[in-house]
């Protein structure tokens, strides 16, 4: 910034912060900071808190009521409108509270506002720095009562020293894009699906066939409880498992004690995607089992098959067209979960972050590229997928499409009249 001692290295922004215990432990309302020794400030709805680590201060004269602090809100201010749409900008911001101190866990790191504690670069996990906006008391909600805009943090140096890069070539940023891009949301993502859809195959088989052997009244009251996670909103059944299996029920807190939690973890994207993706693959392999011949089954029967091997000799194989269909529609369904994963699994990096998560939270951060770059990774696994249904439905198709001996297109067979034979060509009775 012109006449101004200092400029802004690697600033960033975070739209979205996290209400999570971290380490079993309440913090309020987090922010990941990327480093402690990074000027931050924190947006909320009637001010905004600065921080400025003890050394930046000293090192460029920044003292709270000076010109230099005026000059870091303006540059803050600059840089941060290129993330703040949608949101409250730093360069409306009327009220600030500006102070410095030493990044940590003490009290030269924290500033209360009436009775919000913020304090700056926080190491609550290995490696991990925080920073962290508390109420009075457990009891109080941040994020509703103070309503976090945003936070943004930069690390100061000397103007002499900043440089500013030429733009690189297309092929350049691509390469440099994707040296840095963090792929964990896709190794989630496919870890999570491929757990799931074996999940879903089984059930939903066994779902199936446990509704065609029980009466007509019980099928309409299972199949409605089978299929009703397809009609509900997808946040409704995250909500319904979250109060299902969280920590504050016994179930829940049954899996907590073994070391098997089911919230926030991930398992819970696997139990989320399941739900979400089971619905397709009972509803493919019901009506499968549901086109095939009755007297044909009831035939095997008559020559000694028990139900199981009729089941796995000729249930299966004759129905495989469309169970294979589904199983792929399954798959795809939980390869875009999003509602009912966010509400049961949250956004965790490298653990329940999966690929429709992660576009989310990035276009809210305003990473733009990252955005694109997971919404063409989800374009073309679902152009992929409904290409192999395609393809995989015209082969199994192809036996009705072959010409008949004479070169003539194949006729549909024609039905007999009820209660007598069809008539031959001669136009006697068969």
């Amino acid at each position: 910034m012109e006449g101004c001692s200092f400029a802004a290295e690697g600033f960033e922004c975070s739209r979205t912060g996290s209400a999570r215990d971290i380490e079993g432990k309440s913090y309020g309302y987090t922010y990941r900071l990327s480093g402690p020794d990074r000027v931050a400030v924190v947006n909320t709805r009637e001010y905004a808190v600065l921080f400025v680590p003890r050394e930046t201060a000293e090192a460029f004269s920044l003292a709270s009521d000076g010109d230099g602090i005026e000059d870091l809100k303006a540059l803050l201010a600059a840089l941060d409108s290129n993330f703040s749409a949608g949101v409250a900008p730093l360069a409306e911001q009327d009220v600030w509270y500006v102070f410095a101190g030493t990044p940590g866990d003490g009290h030269d790191a924290s500033l209360s506002v009436g009775g919000v504690t913020y304090t700056f670069g926080r190491e609550l996990t290995e490696g991990h720095f925080y920073v962290t906006v508390e109420g009075p008391d457990e009891a109080f909600d941040v994020k509703a009562a103070v309503q976090p805009a945003q936070m943004a943090s930069a690390r100061l140096v000397a103007a002499e020293e900043a440089t500013v890069a030429k733009a690189a070539g297309p092929l350049e940023s691509l390469g440099a894009f994707l040296a840095t891009m963090d792929y964990s949301p896709l190794w989630v993502t496919l870890r999570t699906c491929g757990v799931a859809i074996v999940l879903v195959f089984f059930l939903g088989l066994a779902a199936a066939y446990f509704t065609l052997r029980i009466s007509r009244r019980a099928q309409s009251i299972f199949d409605t409880i089978f299929t009703i996670p397809m009609v509900l909103p997808p946040t409704v059944c995250g909500f319904l498992l979250l109060m299902a299996l969280g920590r504050n029920t016994a179930l829940g807190q049954f899996f907590q004690d073994v070391g098997f939690p089911l919230v926030f973890s991930w398992q819970a994207t696997v139990i989320a995607a399941v739900v979400v993706a089971f619905p397709l693959m009972y509803r493919s392999a019901r009506g499968a089992f549901e086109s095939l011949d009755p007297n044909m089954l009831d035939a095997a029967r008559t020559l000694g098959w028990s139900n199981g091997r009729i089941f796995m000799k000729l249930m299966l194989p004759l129905a495989w067209s469309s169970i294979a269909s589904g199983t792929v529609l399954a798959f795809a369904r939980a390869l875009g979960e999003f509602g009912c994963t966010l509400f049961l699994a949250g956004n965790q990096l490298g653990t329940t972050r999966t690929i429709p998560i992660a576009i989310y939270f990035e276009w809210m951060n305003g990473n733009t590229e990252a955005t694109w770059f997971w919404t063409i990774v989800l374009l073309v696994f679902s152009f992929a997928v409904i290409l192999f249904i395609n393809l995989w439905s015209r082969h199994t198709t192809r036996y009705r499409q072959q010409p008949r001996p004479d070169g003539r297109s194949p006729k549909p067979r024609r039905q007999g009249r009820r209660g007598g034979g069809r008539r031959s060509a001669e136009g006697g009775e068969r």
